[in-house]
């Protein structure tokens, strides 16, 4: 076996031990989920990269106790924890805007914010890698991402209000973020209930198929018992009409995702705010995970903060979100933590498909540079929450001003040694996967 052969090898058991502890339990109940996450992520690096959160930080462990920029406020603040290139979209708000922003806060945590930095300049490289971009392309992409994450900051450090750094609406974002701002307002909630309901005797019921799975009465008493839990969660302001709460349906389904592999799910069809049917509102209710992140922050005041990881999405959620989902709750379901939220019809993904220009890459890097520095100084000593007892903004300001030239190169650098391990081990993978080689998993059948 030659030296890279050998290399490769190791390789490949490291992911595998990384593999097991991140997935094993839920791999095991349901390998069927697993297989098609798993096909997913063999179809690129980038979708490799999504699914790998867990790797990530594992590779990153060395520097839990200290790296360029931290101390111990930088250290820890509140982070998104997968922040990748196609984690942001757009969603309503609570005053009924449609903001663009980052978006899927499973992973959320309290850690280094250079962390949520590395992981979305890794994401740039594989982007850009894919898209045939030269390496001195990626640098100045990653670069001004950095230098917009930095300008913000420093706005905000600095005394800017929040109104006076606004975020992406229908008013203030163009390019890709204005597209993907309009197709959300496009979309309708009749449309949404359209393809995942029927009305049966005068009365809106889910329709049977599509991944819908009936539940048996104890199961459904169940739910509905989480559900009352979860009431008990939401913010008084959330809901102004009672009959809001009234349940019509429950189904069951099984998550196969990237990020949602064999986590039990479930959909609730509520009245919402009239006796219109078009007016109905569905909700989920998932089993919240255990970030990756976590594994590699041995602080136990973050760790006691926490009820479950029910509770720690959505309160990381609120606390990076401004004006979150009305509808975002959690409660407990045999005994796990769970994460409860509207499906709603106005979330829309950024598609990078056709951002193909380099001008327009960059453009559109500088404004993620921007939302991910608005996101990070929302979480702080203002949030409402005792974890992050000062400002987020100063303190990273204060860290990034003690080394300003070092910066930039510090994320360029890390995007191209790490974008090129993770295209490396995406074929370890596909290897593993491919020969039947990942323990609980037969090859992609």
């Amino acid at each position: 076996m030659s030296e890279t052969q050998t290399g490769a090898a190791q390789r490949g058991e490291q992911i595998l031990a990384v593999f097991d502890t991140a997935f094993g339990e839920l791999l095991a109940a349901d390998p069927a989920a697993f297989r098609v996450k798993f096909r997913k992520m063999a179809g690129s690096a980038f979708a490799f990269y999504r699914g790998t959160a867990c790797l990530f930080y594992s590779d990153l462990e060395r520097e839990r106790h200290g790296g360029p920029f931290l101390d111990e406020r930088t250290g820890r603040v509140w982070i998104h924890g997968d922040l990748h290139a196609e984690n942001f979209g757009t969603y309503m708000d609570a005053n009924g805007r449609l903001v663009f922003n980052v978006n899927d806060f499973d992973e959320a945590y309290v850690g280094p914010f250079t962390w949520d930095l590395k992981r979305f300049a890794a994401s740039v490289a594989l982007i850009g890698y894919a898209k045939a971009l030269a390496d001195e392309q990626i640098t100045e992409l990653v670069r001004i991402f950095a230098a917009s994450y930095r300008e913000r900051i420093r706005a905000l450090a600095t005394g800017a209000k929040n109104d006076e750094v606004p975020p992406f609406t229908l008013d203030t974002a163009d390019g890709p973020l204005l597209g993907a701002l309009r197709a959300a307002r496009s979309r309708t909630r009749f449309s949404l209930l359209d393809s995942m309901t029927v009305i049966r005797d005068f009365e809106r019921r889910f329709a049977d198929g599509g991944g819908s799975i009936d539940l048996d009465a104890a199961t459904r008493y169940k739910v509905l018992a989480a559900f009352d839990g979860y009431l008990e969660t939401l913010p008084e302001s959330s809901l102004t009409r009672p009959d809001s709460y009234r349940v019509k349906d429950v189904v069951g389904r099984r998550g196969i995702g990237i990020g949602s592999a064999g986590l039990p799910s479930y959909n609730i069809l509520l009245e919402g705010n009239s006796d219109a049917l078009e007016n109905d509102v569905v909700i989920y209710l998932k089993q919240a995970q255990t970030p990756a992140v976590s594994r590699h922050i041995t602080d136990a005041a973050v760790r006691e903060y926490f009820q479950h990881e029910g509770h720690r999405t959505v309160i990381s959620q609120r606390a990076l979100q401004a004006h979150a989902d009305p509808w975002l709750g959690w409660t407990e379901l045999d005994g796990a933590g769970q994460l409860v939220a509207e499906v709603s019809p106005y979330a829309v993904d950024l598609d990078w498909s056709d951002i193909d220009e380099v001008d327009e890459i960059a453009a559109v890097v500088a404004d993620l540079g921007r939302a991910t520095a608005t996101m990070h100084a929302a979480a702080d000593d203002e949030s409402g929450h005792s974890l992050v007892p000062f400002s987020t903004e100063r303190a990273i300001d204060a860290a990034i001003a003690a080394d300003e030239e070092g910066f930039a190169p510090l994320l360029a650098d890390f995007a191209h040694s790490y974008g090129a391990r993770a295209r490396a081990d995406h074929q370890i993978f596909v290897d593993l996967f491919r020969n039947g080689k990942i323990p609980g998993l037969r090859g992609p059948v």
